[in-house]
């Protein structure tokens, strides 16, 4: 499901590689209830998911983020994008994972995340340390990936928005309350 004309900002002036004119969506924030949504597998890839993976790339950057899922901007497919290259001098890594499955996680690491969903929002998380995980790229191609660090805590994350699963579903009842009552005042004005 895409969302309506009128949640969509045009960017006349940006073009993706393929000629696309991109658009900058509008990012959902908790307590959405579309973010609760298990997201649907894709099953065409066509001219529709390339222009959507390209207003993602469009609205991640901008956020600035280093992740973002399809259910993040009230589109309920199983595609989320990552580019964990963070300075100036790194050049764009970006990754376009469809369908994603994990293959295998190993070992633990607490790390302090954010989420464009979450403003203003940072926490300490329990992630596993590695990931090996099948996908397809947006042009439907099969690849197998073996990530640590950032890459790793970030293709989790962005799996988690897939699933229906959220930030604050992985802090201790108390935490998730503070979060819960500090989004809830955000979103009240």
């Amino acid at each position: 499901m895409l969302l309506p004309a009128a949640d969509v900002k045009k960017v006349e002036t940006s073009t993706s590689s393929r000629g696309y004119s991109m658009a900058l969506r509008t990012i959902l924030h908790y307590p959405d209830k579309r973010l609760r949504e298990l997201a649907q597998p894709v099953n065409r890839f066509d001219g529709d998911l390339a222009k959507l993976v390209a207003d993602m790339a469009e609205t991640m950057y901008a956020a600035p983020g280093v992740g973002l899922a399809a259910p993040q901007i009230g589109v309920s497919m199983r595609i989320f994008l990552v580019d964990v290259a963070t300075g100036e001098d790194q050049p764009s890594d970006l990754r376009t994972f469809v369908n994603p499955v994990f293959l295998e996680r190993v070992g633990e690491v607490r790390c302090e995340e954010g989420c464009l969903s979450f403003p203003g929002v940072h926490e300490e998380i329990t992630r596993a340390e590695r990931v090996a995980v099948r996908a397809l790229d947006a042009e439907g191609q099969r690849f197998e990936l073996e990530a640590e660090g950032l890459l790793a805590i970030a293709i989790q994350h962005e799996h988690d928005h897939l699933e229906g699963k959220l930030m604050v579903d992985h802090l201790s009842l108390l935490r998730r309350r503070l979060v819960h009552r500090a989004m809830m005042k955000r979103a009240a004005g």
